[in-house]
Formats: C-alpha cells, sequence, structure tokens
C-alpha cells in the first residue's frame, strides 16, 4: 500500500524488514534506525501517540518521529528501541536476571507523577471499551486462556464482560503499560532498556501489568510460543521481587479482562 508522503519521504532509501513477534495485530517494519507501525485507525491509536509524546523525557519510550493517516490507516514512526526483548532466549535462561529487569521496568513505571497524563486507563474506561468490542462482536474466543470460556468458564464474552462489570476489584492507580508482555519491554547487558507498544497504557490499576507479566512469563517458560526454556520459571518469585503480596483474584481478573481485548 503507498504510504503517507512524510512516512514515505523519511523511509525512503533504508532497507526494512518485517517483524513478527508479538499478537498485537500490526504491521511493524523494522529500519535500522527507526520503526514503522501500521495499524487501522482508532482511539487506541490516537491514545499511543499521545502517550509517547508525553512519556518523552519521563521514561525510556520510542520518540515518535512522525505518524500520518491515509485511507483508514495510521502511520507511526518512532525510534528504534535498543536491547532485546524480555523474551530473547538468552534472558530467558537467566531468570534472575529477567526478574531484576522486570522489577526495574516496574520501579520506572510507578515512579512517573501522573497527574497531567492524557490518557486514563482506568476500570472505567477498560470496561467501557470492552463492552464495545464484544457488542462489535470483536472477541477472540480461541486464542484464550485454557477454561476462559466453555464448560467450566464462561459461556460467551457477554457473560465474561457482565461477571468483570459486577466483580470490579479496587483501583491502585499508577501509570501502566497496558500489555506488558515480555515482547513489549526491552533490555541489554545492563538492565532495562524501555517499553514499547503503548496503545494500552495510560492511569490505571498496576495489577493490570502485574497480571500480564505474570502470564506472559508463564507461557514464555512452558513452551506455548514455541521455546521452552531450560531454565525453571520464575513467575512465583515476582511477588517477592516487586515487594508485593501475591493477589489471586486480581491476577484472575485482569487476566480474564484482557481476553476481550
Amino acid at each position: 500500500m503507498p504510504m503517507p508522503a512524510i512516512i514515505q519521504a523519511m523511509t525512503e532509501g533504508l532497507f526494512g524488514e518485517e517483524n513478527h513477534t508479538g499478537l498485537s495485530g500490526s504491521k511493524v517494519i523494522c529500519y535500522p534506525d527507526r520503526v514503522l507501525k501500521i495499524q487501522p485507525v482508532s482511539q487506541e491509536v490516537t491514545d499511543e501517540v499521545a502517550l509517547m509524546k508525553w512519556l518523552d523525557g519521563r521514561l525510556p519510550v520510542p520518540r515518535v518521529l512522525a505518524d500520518a493517516e491515509d485511507s483508514g490507516f495510521h502511520y507511526l514512526l518512532m525510534s528504534h528501541m535498543p536491547g532485546a526483548m524480555f523474551c530473547d532466549h538468552a534472558l530467558l535462561e537467566n531468570p534472575e536476571k529477567l526478574l531484576d529487569c522486570i522489577v526495574e521496568a516496574f520501579t520506572a513505571l510507578w515512579q512517573v507523577d501522573v497527574t497531567d497524563c492524557p490518557v486514563s486507563r482506568r476500570l472505567d474506561d477498560r470496561l467501557r471499551l470492552a463492552r464495545q468490542r464484544v457488542e462489535a462482536g470483536l472477541c477472540d474466543t480461541e486464542n484464550v486462556e485454557p477454561g476462559t470460556y466453555g464448560p467450566d468458564g464462561f459461556a460467551s464474552p457477554m457473560e465474561l464482560l457482565r461477571w468483570l462489570e459486577t466483580h470490579r476489584p479496587s483501583e491502585d492507580t499508577f501509570l501502566t503499560h497496558g500489555d506488558c508482555c515480555l515482547p513489549n519491554l526491552f533490555a541489554d547487558e545492563n538492565g532495562f532498556r524501555g517499553f514499547i507498544d503503548l496503545g494500552r497504557g495510560g492511569i490505571g490499576d498496576r495489577w493490570q501489568d502485574i497480571a500480564l507479566i505474570y502470564r506472559s512469563l508463564r507461557h514464555n517458560y512452558d513452551g506455548s510460543y514455541g521455546y521452552a526454556a531450560k531454565a525453571a520459571c520464575p513467575a512465583e518469585k515476582l511477588f517477592d521481587r516487586l515487594g508485593i503480596a501475591k493477589d489471586e483474584e486480581k491476577l484472575r481478573y485482569y487476566i480474564l479482562l484482557d481476553e476481550l481485548f
């Protein structure tokens, strides 16, 4: 597809390679020093650009170089994030270092003053967006956690949504990433380097991030994504390392909520 003029001008002559890691559904093209993310126009995309610009100088995130819309698609050109994803095999085989990096990343998130943060991802906002998705028939019922749907789970996304609406936990609000899975965090030999894919980020309950990193750890160690690490999964050590008590109810709630996105 033809690119908007500003994007074409800023990538002309550069070799780009498509990246297929992750489950975002976006088209991602990696150039030597920049990354182009192409996805349908949506409020989430608008929020991502606003949040990235606001976070510039506050957190290590890609810098927005240009963004444009054309024919229903949004083109976001941003700086390259140095380092390797947290799901890099070398890091998975060093679970203590991986936990160190996760603690660094979460500490960085929780230290940001959210007073004038332009994006809210509180439960009111998340559940409203979830309802829109359920009513539009956009929720995947196949690529979900075992037991979410079926005889031992919920009959449908609408039944799950109604349960989420009536079982809301109290919120512990901080800056959240929103899709805090291992491929969206980067590290190098010195530790945590930064975050990518911030479309679901904003002010919200920090257990949203804790739940998804916990789930991501488990699945990255059990072979769900094609690589079964030889090292033991460190997911159960996460809470002690973060200095918080494990909250089974919140873990379950936010993993179930993510099933609608």
